[in-house]
């Protein structure tokens, strides 16, 4: 579709939801949400999305909603080359979509669980797109500082160190993740929980891990690691605290 050049193009905005719990969304983000004529959101088949329910309350009638619906999610390994094809081809077409609305001067809201910033979908949309329109990012409270908030101490003090690894890396660059790390956030368990916990028993901070999965919903599981569930969903995390030492007691 060719641009039209009397037309101010749209702005578009990643506007975080933060982690699931709705009274955790920024006022700017809800104040966006309800302004932009078009809000877009990713989700799977079936399904609306947890970032579009977070904002359901913000939305109204007149909005034109423009649902971005992943070809696959956990079916394919993330590092095979069938997944990297579909979901790059998927993310050039929801930039193309995107484009037509910001060509004819309608702002998008694209909704993000968490922080747009932080594994959040939007950043494929935002990378194709940031040279050609004007963008905005919305920060949001991402889903670890959720996490954290349940625990009975701090994630960090002093001189601690954080470390958020996803549960998807290589086994050995994971362990080298966390072989001198403090404060630690493991995000995207799911499938990967045994040998997540395998190496948290070698590396002797298994008792330290807290389970942690759907933070801040009405759902919301947090037990010691030994307690965890067999199986994660992909969303959970494992967390272990900071030990609060200074640098100069390393």
């Amino acid at each position: 579709m060719s641009k039209d050049v009397s037309v101010r193009p749209g702005t578009l905005y990643g506007v975080g939801t933060g982690p699931g719990d709705p009274e955790l969304i920024t006022l700017k983000a809800a104040r966006l949400i309800g302004e932009c004529p078009v809000v877009a959101h990713f989700c799977r088949r079936g399904g609306s999305g947890q970032a579009r329910r977070i904002a359901d309350a913000h939305l109204n009638a007149d909005q034109e909603e423009l649902p971005l619906v992943y070809p696959v999610t956990t079916e394919l390994p993330h590092g095979s080359p069938e997944y990297r094809e579909r979901i790059e081809t998927f993310f050039d077409e929801s930039a193309r979509r995107l484009t037509e609305h910001l060509n004819a001067g309608r702002s998008v809201a694209v909704l993000n669980e968490g922080d747009p910033f932080f594994y959040g979908s939007f950043m494929h949309a935002y990378l194709r797109l940031k040279d050609r329109f004007p963008t905005e990012v919305v920060p949001g409270v991402p889903s670890p500082m959720a996490a954290a908030a349940l625990l009975p101490t701090p994630l960090t003090m002093r001189d601690d160190v954080l470390t958020v690894a996803p549960g998807t890396m290589p086994e050995a660059d994971l362990r080298d993740a966390l072989t001198h790390a403090d404060a630690v956030v493991i995000m995207k368990v799911g499938s990967h929980r045994d040998r997540i916990v395998a190496i948290l028993e070698e590396l002797g901070r298994a008792g330290e891990a807290w389970y942690v999965a759907r933070a801040s919903t009405a759902e919301e599981t947090v037990v010691p690691l030994a307690e965890s569930p067999a199986v994660a969903p992909y969303f959970s995390m494992i967390v272990l605290p900071g030990r609060g030492v200074r640098a100069d007691e390393r």
